[in-house]
C-alpha cells in the first residue's frame, strides 16, 4: 500500500446546489456506508479499472480507494463539491494513485475535454436536482473521449419514495434520453450486491462513448 501524499485542492471551481458542505460539516451523511459499493467491489474483482478514472460526488472516497487498490494502473480522481468531503477523503490511508479535488462535476469545462478513460458513478447522479441531469450527461460526454466508459449504478426506485429530496430515482426512458445519443449501452445488470435496504432498487450500466 502506498503512503497517501494527496492533498485536497480548490483548483477546480465549484458551484451551488444543495448545501452538501453543511451536511458534511454536521456529520449528517447517512449515505456514507463506510465502504465501497458492493457491486463495484464485485466488478473490480473481475475487471479492475485502469487509466485515468473520475469518481464524481466521491464523498469520503470509499469507491475511489477501492478502484485505486484494485489496479496499480489506475489513476483515480475523486471529485466532490463539499470541501469537507474532500478533506475527509484525504484523511484516509492511501490505497494507490488517488487524488481528491473540490469541484462541481456539472461544470465539465473544469477539466480539459477527454481527460478520463473511465467515469464511475454511484452517488452524484442521484443527488443532483433532476433538472440538472442534462448538465451531468454533457459533462460525461465532454470528459470521456470516444471509446471511454461510464460505469454507473443508478437508483431506479429510492426507498423513501419521495421526489423532492435525494436520492432521486430515474427511469430507463430518462437514461436513454440522457445518454443514448452520446453513448452505447454495452452492459446492464439488475441483480446487484448492494447495501441493506437498496435491494432491487438499483441497476448497473456500462456505457461506451460513441
Amino acid at each position: 500500500m502506498q503512503e497517501n501524499t494527496n492533498t485536497a485542492s480548490p483548483s477546480v471551481p465549484f458551484g451551488g446546489g444543495s448545501d452538501w458542505e453543511s451536511r458534511y460539516t454536521a456529520g449528517d451523511t447517512p449515505w456514507d456506508k463506510g465502504e465501497a459499493h458492493p457491486a463495484l467491489v464485485r466488478w473490480l474483482t473481475f475487471q479492475p479499472l485502469t487509466g485515468r478514472i473520475l469518481v464524481p460526488g466521491c464523498g469520503s472516497g470509499h469507491d475511489v480507494r477501492a478502484i485505486a487498490k484494485a489496479s496499480s494502473d489506475a489513476e483515480v480522481t475523486g471529485l466532490d463539491i463539499a470541501p469537507t468531503a474532500s478533506l475527509t477523503a484525504v484523511s484516509h490511508p492511501g490505497c494507490g494513485r488517488e487524488t481528491y479535488l473540490t469541484g462541481d462535476f456539472l461544470r465539465g469545462g473544469s477539466f480539459p475535454q477527454g481527460s478520463f478513460e473511465w467515469i464511475f458513478e454511484h452517488t452524484c447522479f442521484c443527488a443532483i436536482p433532476p433538472f440538472r441531469r442534462d448538465d451531468y450527461a454533457r459533462s460525461c460526454g465532454h470528459l470521456l473521449p470516444r471509446g471511454g466508459h461510464l460505469l454507473a449504478i443508478f437508483y431506479t426506485n429510492p426507498s423513501h419514495g419521495g421526489g423532492n429530496e435525494p436520492p432521486h430515482g430515474c427511469s430507463e426512458e430518462e437514461l436513454e434520453r440522457l445518454f443514448g445519443s452520446q453513448f452505447h449501452l454495452a452492459l446492464e445488470e439488475r441483480t446487484l450486491p448492494t447495501f441493506e435496504g437498496r435491494e432491487e432498487r438499483e441497476i448497473l450500466r456500462l456505457y461506451r462513448r460513441r
